[in-house]
């Protein structure tokens, strides 16, 4: 799909535009979801869904306050169709984080330690398997008997296709070997390549469509409302895990895999044990290479934690388990040409190279344009104007540059010289030592800066008017009629202007200015964040509003800071979540005369309430603040932070009078101390588990 934004890494978009790119990701998502679970008939690969999905999802860790963040990360697959009776999963069928690295790899095998608390000593067990490219299927049996088949659907809920699971002779009607009186079995509905081949020369028989792949062949067949017609075509069924189960005495993920071959079902052959993560990838390679001589499609391993009481502690985040990822296969590259190189200026003075190619299509999709990074990348790749380059989509939803091919550059070749003056204002630029980005430093003089910044402070979480997009602030911007946000409050003064411009009646122009009166009384916080400070998004902006409580005492605090008081400085850098680089952005910010009188005028025009903190209710530990310090021992930082959460508490860093719990492991430290100091309850490890008890019981 076209859109500006996908040029853009998601550290480079402000929250106004992280929350049109969200929207626009998650429209894509949806539709790329109907086609693949509802259709069965994808129009594009699984390396470009995977990118929407990872983009849209580092974007959504960013800003967590976008309320479609939820709704995405949350969601697998799709509503179930009205062609099937629905049935409610009695525990969700989850999706898999990716790895397309294997430095992500030995990221997860770490993330796995850290959370578990293991040494490298203890051994961590992953069992391997291949990633069939099918359809999700999970079976209920009772007392042994096959009671009913459903579709992963969106999850939650599935589609009820009992009678043509029925017709898979990979699945055993009754159960009879040390079988749980409650076993969910889950696995993958899926066509060999042979089967598939055969069904496309029958359907070209008979004048149908082909099927474009063996997965969409599978799930075509098997979504069949009449499973006469899914009886005719060849299918099968890998089992790999499960769902609800009664009490049993295994204990291990290859512990379930054998009680699958014992009933009847069949395992994959290729699943394995692995001892660690060199283990792992020797799998991966081995599998890799066997790929193409395989029976049936595979796009990737999965690793999944082998100890049952590891995977329940390690529990799940978002759509996903913790203690498993999928390892895709490497993605599609193509090559093309780079006709030329664009510079962008967004609303915090980055300068962004774009590169427009010659179309390609690269993993069904095609590709117009590229991100180049910044300078350095430009440099370190040698990329140039006229050059035919290798493209990719891995990872990320951006096509990226991954080389060019020296041996088609010609002998008028050029090096690239990235601007040191800004495109959009003509002003110099300025990189700061250690840093990639290269800035326009003149901020509302630029006028593409100055567009963007009005753009964000008129945006849906700050001032949030209406009748005032890009094209209108653009619009005004060039009229001077807006050069500073101040300025939106005084446009009743040019009606006779606005009147003269086409498009703008009287209705519509009375409607602008209803709401930007509607606009004059502000919250505290949604006003900080209307300011577009760098790293200053919705949640940071409430916990400066909570801590400072109004504009006059932040202000203070600010040019305190700047002045270098220590005490207020530590106060700042000691909230949570704020730190010495989100401190250094806000000094930056209020040493800056132009900002200083940004905010008098603001403050003149706007009514900016003070902010009231309103606690959650949903425990006794809602709204309580923790601090953990020294080394726990009974689990580690990440599960103790989990923990906290999961019961309602904040979890902060830093000690302050605002801290209700220091929970104190092992060497505390000078945290014990100040906690002291103000008076603060401290919390053994032990104390904190059985506080957590209570708390549950």
């Amino acid at each position: 799909m076209e859109n500006k934004l996908r040029e853009k890494l998601p550290d480079e978009l402000g929250e106004s535009d992280a929350e049109e790119e969200l929207n626009a990701l998650a429209e894509e998502i949806k539709f790329h979801d109907l086609r693949y679970y509802n259709d069965s008939n994808p129009i594009v690969d699984d390396f470009y869904y995977d990118g929407l999905r990872r983009r849209f999802e580092t974007i959504a860790r960013r800003f967590p306050q976008l309320s479609v963040a939820i709704e995405i990360m949350d969601k697998v697959g799709s509503a179930p169709s009205a062609g099937f009776n629905k049935i409610i999963h009695s525990e969700p069928m989850l999706s898999l984080g990716n790895a397309f690295s294997e430095e992500e790899v030995f990221d997860f095998s770490d993330r796995v330690r850290r959370f578990l608390k293991l040494d490298q000593n203890i051994p961590l067990e992953f069992v391997s398997e291949p990633k069939i490219d099918g359809l999700s299927a999970s079976l209920r049996y009772e007392k042994g008997e096959f009671v009913y088949g459903v579709t992963r659907g969106d999850g939650t809920a599935g589609e009820d296709i009992t009678k043509n699971l029925l017709t898979i002779d990979d699945i055993p009607k009754k159960l009879t070997t040390q079988i749980p009186e409650i076993l969910e079995i889950r696995g993958e509905v899926y066509m060999t390549k042979v089967a598939f081949e055969e069904l496309n020369k029958s359907q070209e028989a008979i004048g149908k469509n082909k099927f474009s792949n063996p997965r969409n062949a599978a799930a075509g067949s098997l979504r069949q409302l009449d499973p006469l017609i899914t009886a005719t075509r060849s299918l099968n069924f890998f089992a790999y895990s499960w769902g609800t189960v009664s009490a049993t005495e295994i204990n291990t993920h290859l512990g379930f895999l054998d009680l699958f071959r014992m009933n009847g079902f069949s395992v994959n052959p290729l699943s394995k044990i692995c001892e660690n993560v060199e283990d792992i990838l020797t799998s991966y390679k081995k599998v890799a290479d066997l790929r193409e001589q395989l029976p049936y499609e595979i796009d990737g391993m999965v690793y999944k934690v082998n100890r049952l009481d590891w995977q329940s502690r390690l529990g799940t985040v978002s759509r996903a388990p913790r203690w498993a990822i999928a390892h895709k296969f490497p993605a599609e590259q193509n090559e093309t040409r780079l006709t030329k190189i664009d510079i962008q200026v967004g609303r915090t003075g980055v300068l962004t190279p774009v590169g427009r190619l010659k179309p390609v299509t690269v993993g069904g999709v095609t590709v117009s344009n590229v991100t180049l990074h910044n300078e350095d990348e430009i440099e370190r790749k040698d990329i140039r104007v006229g050059d035919i380059v290798v493209v990719q989509r891995a990872g990320d939803v951006i096509p990226q540059v991954v080389s060019v091919n020296l041996k088609e550059r010609g002998d008028d070749s050029q090096v690239f010289i990235f601007p040191k003056i800004c495109p959009s204002c003509g002003s110099e630029t300025l990189r700061a030592e250690g840093e990639a980005a290269r800035k326009c430093m003149s901020g509302l003089s630029c006028s593409a800066q100055a567009v963007e910044r009005l753009k964000h402070f008129v945006s849906k979480h700050a001032l949030n008017i209406d009748g005032l997009g890009e094209k209108q602030i653009r619009l005004f911007w060039e009229m001077k009629l807006i050069e500073n946000p101040g300025d939106i409050f005084r446009l009743s003064r040019h009606r006779q202007q606005l009147q003269e411009q086409q498009g703008w009646g009287a209705r519509s122009i009375e409607n602008l200015y209803q709401a930007i009166e509607k606009a004059r009384q502000v919250e505290f916080d949604r006003f900080i964040y209307s300011l577009g400070i760098p790293q200053i998004g919705q949640v940071t902006a409430k916990l400066i509003a909570e801590n400072y409580t109004n504009v006059g005492r932040w202000r203070e605090a600010m040019i305190e800071c700047g002045n270098g008081n220590q005490e207020a400085w530590e106060s700042l850098i000691n909230i949570d979540q704020i730190g010495v680089s989100v401190g250094h952005d806000l000094l930056n910010f209020f040493s800056q005369e132009k900002n200083l009188e940004i905010l008098n005028d603001l403050n003149n025009e706007l009514i900016i309430k003070h902010y009231e903190f309103q606690p959650a209710l949903q425990s006794k530990m809602a709204g309580k603040t923790l601090v953990f310090t020294g080394t726990l021992t009974a689990m580690g930082r990440a599960e103790a932070k989990v923990q906290a959460e999961r019961h309602g508490a904040r979890v902060s860093n830093t000690i302050s009078k605002k801290t209700d719990y220091l929970i104190a492991g092992e060497a505390a430290g000078s945290k014990a101390t100040k906690a002291q100091q103000l008076g603060i309850t401290i919390l053994s490890e032990e104390e904190w588990i059985s506080l957590l008890d209570d708390y549950s019981s």
